[in-house]
C-alpha cells in the first residue's frame, strides 16, 4: 500500500466535511479577514480550472475598496442584504468579485485572440493551431450551434462557473466561507464595469459575482439536498 493509498480516506472524509461546510454566505463577519496566501490559493484553484478547449474565457475582477463596491448596491440585490436587513455581501465579505466571460470578439473560432492563445498560452506548433481551429470551429457551427455573441458568451459563463465553483470548493478545504451572487442587474452591471473599471465590454461581459470570508454566523438551517437516487441514474 503506497502512502496516497494510505490516506485517500482522510482525504475523501475532508472533501465531503468541506461540501457539508460551505452554504451560501450571506453575512459575513466584516472584521475578520482572509490571509493574503490563503486568497491566493482560492485564485490559484481559479486559474487552473479546466475549461473547454482550454480556451480560458474568464477574468476574475477583484473589487476591495468600499467606493468601488458601492457602484454596485442599487441594482445588485442578490449582495447588497435588501433581501435580510443587512449589510450584505457587498458591505460585510472580506474579497469581492466578479467573474468576466469572453465574447464573441475573441471566443469565435480563428480569432485573433486564440490563434495567440494558442502560440503565446498553449505553445502549440502552428499545423497543431490549424488543426485547433478547424475542431473549435465546428464544435461552434455544427456541434453546439453556439455562433451568436450571446450564445459563445453564454458559452463562456458557463466555463466561469466552473471557475467559480473551484474558488468556492478550493475556499471551504480552508475553512473560508463563499457565496455565488446571480442577483444583478446584468446590463448596469456591464456599464459601470465600462464607466468604472475601464473594462472593454465588447470583449467582456459579467457571468457571476462572488463573496468570500468568515460567516457571521452558523446557517440556521440544516442542509438540504436531494438523495443520491434522486441525482444519479446508472445504466
Amino acid at each position: 500500500m503506497n502512502a496516497i493509498t494510505k490516506i485517500l480516506p482522510n482525504i475523501q472524509a475532508q472533501i465531503i466535511d468541506a461540501f457539508n461546510f460551505r452554504h451560501a454566505t450571506k453575512v459575513f463577519d466584516p472584521e475578520r479577514k482572509i490571509d493574503e496566501s490563503a486568497f491566493e490559493t482560492i485564485l490559484e484553484a481559479a486559474r487552473l480550472s479546466p475549461t473547454s478547449f482550454g480556451h480560458e474565457p474568464f477574468k476574475v475582477l477583484i473589487i476591495q475598496t468600499p467606493e468601488k463596491r458601492e457602484l454596485f448596491r442599487e441594482f445588485s440585490w442578490g449582495a447588497n442584504g435588501i433581501m435580510n436587513g443587512s449589510a450584505g455581501q457587498l458591505g460585510t465579505a472580506s474579497h469581492f468579485g466578479i467573474i468576466l466571460a469572453s465574447t464573441a470578439e475573441t471566443m469565435t473560432a480563428g480569432s485573433d485572440y486564440l490563434v495567440d492563445h494558442y502560440r503565446t498560452v498553449k505553445k502549440l506548433p502552428e499545423p497543431v493551431i490549424e488543426m485547433f481551429n478547424g475542431a473549435y470551429g465546428k464544435f461552434q457551427t455544427t456541434d453546439h450551434g453556439i455562433t451568436t455573441d450571446r450564445q459563445i458568451t453564454d458559452w463562456s459563463g458557463k466555463q466561469a462557473y466552473i471557475v467559480l465553483a473551484n474558488m468556492m470548493t478550493a475556499g471551504a478545504l480552508i475553512g473560508i466561507d463563499s457565496c455565488p451572487i446571480e442577483g444583478f442587474d446584468m446590463g448596469r452591471t456591464t456599464q459601470t464595469l465600462a464607466q468604472h473599471f475601464e473594462i472593454d465590454t465588447g470583449k467582456w461581459k459579467p457571468a457571476v459575482m462572488f463573496a468570500f470570508g468568515y460567516r457571521a454566523k452558523d446557517p440556521e438551517f440544516p442542509k438540504t439536498r436531494r438523495s443520491m437516487a434522486e441525482t444519479v441514474s446508472w445504466f
